[in-house]
C-alpha cells in the first residue's frame, strides 16, 4: 500500500476502489471493439464466446462496485441513499 493510500479515510478508500472498478469495466468493454473481432474466427462461435465472457466479467465488476458501495452503507448509517 502506498503512503497516499495510508492517509486516505475509509470512505475515500472505498470511493477510490469504486472509481477504479468502474474504469476497469469501461476498459474491459473497449475490448469488444478490438481489431481481433474483425479477423476470421479460428472456430465457429469464437467471437460470440469472447463477447459472452467480456460481458460476464463486466457484470462481476459491476457487482463488485455495488458491494463496495454496500460496505460504505454498512459503515455509515446502514440506510441506502435511495431510501433517504
Amino acid at each position: 500500500m502506498c503512503e497516499t493510500q495510508r492517509q486516505m479515510t475509509f470512505d475515500e478508500k472505498c470511493n477510490y476502489l469504486r472509481v477504479k472498478i468502474k474504469d476497469s469495466g469501461e476498459f474491459l468493454l473497449d475490448l469488444k471493439d478490438d481489431d481481433i473481432f474483425r479477423e476470421t474466427e479460428s472456430y465457429k462461435g469464437q467471437h460470440a464466446e469472447m463477447n459472452a465472457n467480456i460481458m460476464l466479467v463486466y457484470r462481476h465488476l459491476e457487482d463488485a462496485r455495488m458491494r463496495v458501495g454496500k460496505i460504505l452503507q454498512a459503515a455509515g448509517d446502514g440506510v441506502s441513499i435511495l431510501d433517504k
